[in-house]
């Protein structure tokens, strides 16, 4: 296994607008090790989203494209894997927790369904187990009254709530 369990190296990821490319993320480079946390910062519209979009390859193409770099995720390189491959991976092996909620959140879906999602793509367990799962990462995301807001949706749950709830979602699979 690879030290890092993620490295992007020189990563270039440009939209086409017409004219000339924008360069939404350009000559990116940074690791994380096993177990370390680690944030990228900048102002409103400096790349932090479409790196991390870059590498969960979901550039949307057109008009986005990643035109060089290497992104390891432990120790394989991403940008080789198959788009069947990166279905496989993504919310089981490497997650997202995205920024605004009400835009990732199904408005007419319970947060139970929302937060067990990633089980029915990625496990196989009885409808039990799945429920028992998302109480547990609820209660880990320090979320109040767990039974109560599974039946609950987004627009019932406060603002920090509904980010918890994106947290949950991102992590009910244990992605590393």
């Amino acid at each position: 296994m690879a030290d890092h369990i993620l490295e992007v190296r020189h990563l270039s990821t440009y939209f086409m607008t017409g004219g000339a490319p924008m360069r939404a993320v350009d000559d990116l480079s940074y690791t994380v090790e096993r177990g370390e946390c680690a944030a990228i910062i900048g102002e409103s519209g400096s790349g932090k989203t479409v790196s991390a979009l870059s590498v969960l390859r979901l550039i949307p193409y057109p008009p986005g494209r990643i035109v060089s770099g290497e992104i390891f995720f432990d120790g394989e390189n991403l940008l080789k894997y198959s788009d069947e491959q990166m279905q496989k991976l993504r919310g089981k092996r490497i997650s997202m927790i995205f920024q605004e909620p009400m835009t990732s959140l199904n408005p007419v879906l319970t947060i139970e369904e929302q937060i067990a999602e990633g089980l029915l793509i990625h496990e196989s367990c009885t409808p039990a187990e799945r429920h028992e799962k998302v109480l547990a990462i609820m209660h880990e995301v320090e979320l109040p009254d767990p039974e109560k807001l599974c039946k609950k949706c987004p627009h019932q749950l406060s603002g920090g709530q509904r980010q918890r709830v994106m947290i949950a979602a991102a992590l009910i699979t244990g992605p590393k």
